[in-house]
């Protein structure tokens, strides 16, 4: 379409013709906003780019923190006036349908040519119904109660105003150094593909016009979760090999899922950083991968290449954008030196126009053309958010996310009667319960571990409570750890009056609940540490309630894997219940006295001590592996002189009050082509005294490769609920497609051969048979 000259009263009719035009939304609705060539509002989307300036242009493509806009104030912020000359195409970390409402309002009645702004946020792990951090989220094994925390988490945050989240986190970590492991869903690409599909179409559902669905934005692409020392921002390097098979995984499986936007990382991928590489934005994401939504930058991700020491501002915006950003979180340089850049011909109008035209095709598929205002329903924050109907799935889902890790003696679950001692920095802390990357979340409205057990024992149980001890001796430290509100008050009493008092109520008790560990901001980003072990302080406290020879269970809090050796050797029962949202304390207590029976699996490797990370399960054997000699040194072999080569609980481990047993485990055959499928097949028996889920997981061993295969890797699960002494048959199906791996030349490909099944309650499976793949005979 040609340039059109119009005066300023003709171009914004024009503009109010394209916006009318664009209410049939039953002709553009699309199920996928991604993987496909066929833009439905190309023409519109073109004629909008025939009318824009270059300054707005660049607008579209900036997108600013709101600051501290309060409602009332949004027209008359320094925002506004931004907005007003369309140097903004959209804003996050803004919250309410009437704020949002006063923003957008600016752009449609005061900037030029009224293109509605779009409005991001940290929506994680649900919006104010809160719920398990997602490395607990993914613990439950269950894709679809995750994929409806989403639905729910859209539900919430679009009747708040919002359409758009920076959700969900699929990068793979297998260093618990790291504190961003806590965001998400562990060490295993299988399992984390799984998850990344489950979490786009919970968030976008198959309307993207629909009001109660949000643009998902799945990051961070790529490879972040593998910084050197597990240090958060710090450098990633690794084999083209590594990433294709081992981390690319479920970014890939978003872009399949229709995922409507990508953000890049903060680390360098051969050397260039994410936010400017275009191999990884551009030739692999757009070109291999088919994806055709747009890309944004981490908070200030381009200006911060500046530091990685490849260019100045300028030189950082227009390398963000020829690798393919589209749009530029905080750091406004795509908005300041583009302009020159393109006078320099170091960028080129057409560069600019693809970023501005992904933008504007983001905001057509959410609607916004057709009604700006369509999240702004007054109404909705009433009826949507934080209803009991949430709730309480939340609680459901927190208790099926916890993983008990040790129950000697059966201490668990607890009977309702006789006296409880309560103790623990953890046990009465509302604002910690749940966890990092809550924005959304009104802390004070959480259930605390006290106040749940109250709840659901009632007048049966008497309950003692006294705190027992600070998170830390460390006070700088424990500044660190309980930022952003989410404080756990220094007792004003000694350590000593605050353990003595704690041993004086575990002395008139039956039974003790430590709640201890991480406190919420000891996990996440920027949360980084090299002692994976819980504070002294409350080891101490655990130490001192050891020798009242009561039985002490421990409630762990904790956003990682955490060194748990010296527990596990003292303690009968540990219960990890991550931190588990908005109602914690009802689902903890739900769980201790057995309402739920525990089903939740690892899906992080835990390690003996600190020194044996990174560590998981699919990793390689080398020439010289350790064999059978568990736990033993043998000198020439790959293993360690001063501690076991196992972890302390592996990938997939997690305990129930009843006991599974697996038996039969059968092939429907003892070959197959390339087109054929294998039926895999094992009866499990719930030979215990309660009713209960089990995670049965089936893992696979490609014996001889071109290249190095892993030990084994997880190729299917499924939750089953079992009956006590009823026996259910599970069956997996596999084909071709499960038996594929990247090669050298990194083609996906499938090589004939010997498999190895194993299938069974963790990755230590032993059941396991075998099968052959063959050519095809016309291959």
């Amino acid at each position: 379409m040609n340039t059109i000259k119009l005066t300023k009263k003709l171009l914004l009719v024009a503009v109010s013709g394209l916006m009318i035009i664009s209410c049939d939304n039953d002709k553009y609705k699309k199920t996928n906003t991604s993987n496909t060539s066929d833009n439905p509002f190309a023409s519109k989307v073109d004629s909008i780019l025939d009318l824009m300036t270059l300054d707005e242009k660049l607008g579209q493509l900036n997108l600013p923190s709101s600051g501290d806009i309060t409602t009332g104030q949004a027209q008359s912020s320094d925002i506004a006036s931004k907005i007003a000359e369309g140097k903004v195409g959209g804003l996050f970390n803004i919250k309410s349908v009437e704020k949002i409402r006063e923003v957008q309002k600016v752009a449609m009645e005061k900037s030029r040519l009224k293109i509605p702004l779009i409005f991001g946020m940290d929506v994680i792990h649900g919006y104010e119904t809160t719920f398990p951090i997602p490395l607990g989220l993914s613990a439950s094994w269950d894709k679809e109660m995750i994929k409806k925390t989403a639905q729910i988490a859209a539900k919430e945050a679009s009747a708040d105003g919002i359409n758009w989240t920076f959700s969900p986190m699929v990068d793979i970590s297998r260093d618990p150094r790291w504190g961003r492991v806590s965001e998400g869903s562990g060490e295993d690409a299988y399992l984390g593909s799984e998850i990344a599909k489950a979490m786009v179409t919970g968030y976008q559902g198959d309307d993207l016009t629909s009001n109660n669905t949000i643009l998902s934005c799945v990051k961070h692409f790529a490879l972040y979760g593998a910084p050197e020392a597990g240090r958060d921002y710090n450098t990633v390097d690794m084999s083209r090999i590594r990433m294709y098979n081992e981390y690319f995984p479920p970014y890939k499986a978003a872009v399949d899922a229709g995922v409507g936007s990508v953000m890049a990382a903060f680390n360098e991928i051969d050397g260039v950083p994410a936010t400017g590489n275009r191999w990884l934005l551009t030739d692999l994401l757009r070109d291999d991968w088919g994806f055709d939504g747009f890309v944004v930058t981490d908070y200030t991700g381009i200006n911060e290449m500046v530091e990685h020491g490849v260019g100045d501002l300028q030189s950082v915006s227009a390398l963000a954008l020829k690798a393919g950003v589209d749009m530029d979180m905080v750091g406004e340089g795509l908005l300041t030196t583009l302009k020159k850049s393109l006078e320099e011909e170091k960028i080129s109008m057409t560069d600019i126009d693809n970023a501005v035209r992904r933008i504007l095709t983001a905001k057509y598929e959410l609607g916004l053309f057709d009604d700006p205002y369509k999240y702004c329903d007054v109404n909705r924050p009433k009826s949507d958010v934080f209803t009991d109907e949430h709730r309480s799935f939340a609680r459901k889902v927190s208790a099926e996310s916890m993983v008990l890790l040790k129950n000697s003696d059966s201490v668990l679950p607890l009977k309702k009667s006789g006296t409880i001692a309560l103790v623990g920095p953890l046990a009465n802390s509302a604002v910690n319960m749940a966890g990092t990357w809550s924005v959304a979340t009104k802390q004070e409205l959480s259930n605390p571990l006290l106040d749940g057990l109250k709840t659901v024992v009632g007048d049966s149980v008497n309950v003692l409570y006294e705190k027992g001890s600070n998170l830390d001796y460390d006070l700088e430290f424990e500044k660190r750890a309980t930022m952003f509100g989410k404080d756990i008050p220094r007792d004003k009493r000694t350590d000593k009056q605050l353990l003595d008092e704690a041993l004086s109520i575990a002395r008139k008790s039956d039974v003790i609940i430590a709640a201890i560990g991480e406190s919420a901001e000891m996990s996440g980003e920027s949360s980084s540490r090299t002692n994976l072990e819980i504070p002294q302080a409350q080891k101490d406290l655990l130490n001192a309630l050891m020798k009242t020879g009561k039985p002490v269970v421990v409630v762990l809090f904790t956003g990682r894997p955490l060194v748990l050796t010296e527990e596990d050797a003292k303690f009968p029962t540990i219960l990890n219940v991550w931190f588990p949202g908005s109602e914690a304390g009802l689902a903890i207590s739900d769980v201790l006295f057995g309402n739920v029976n525990p089903s939740g699996k690892l899906t992080a490797t835990w390690p003996r001590n600190v020194g044996q990370v990174p560590i998981f399960y699919n990793h390689k054997n080398t020439g010289r592996p350790l064999g059978n000699t568990e736990g033993k040194f043998e000198k020439f072999r790959s293993n360690y002189l001063d501690v076991r080569n196992e972890p302390l609980y592996p990938f997939g481990y997690g305990l129930s009050y009843t006991k599974f047993n697996y038996s039969n485990l059968r092939l429907s055959a003892t070959s197959i082509n390339f087109d054929g499928t294998i039926d895999v097949s094992v009866d499990v028996t719930n030979s215990g005294k309660y009713d209960g889920k089990e995670v049965v997981q089936l893992y696979l061993r490609d014996v001889v490769g071109s290249v190095t295969r892993p030990v084994r890797e997880l190729k299917g699960f499924q939750k089953v609920d079992i009956k006590k002494g009823e026996t259910k048959t599970v069956t997996f199906k596999l084909t071709v497609e499960d038996l594929k791996f990247y090669n050298y030349d990194l083609d996906f490909v499938a090589e004939p051969g010997t498999f190895e099944v194993f299938v069974g309650t963790d990755s230590n499976a032993s059941l396991s048979s075998k099968f052959e793949l063959t050519k095809n005979e016309s291959k």
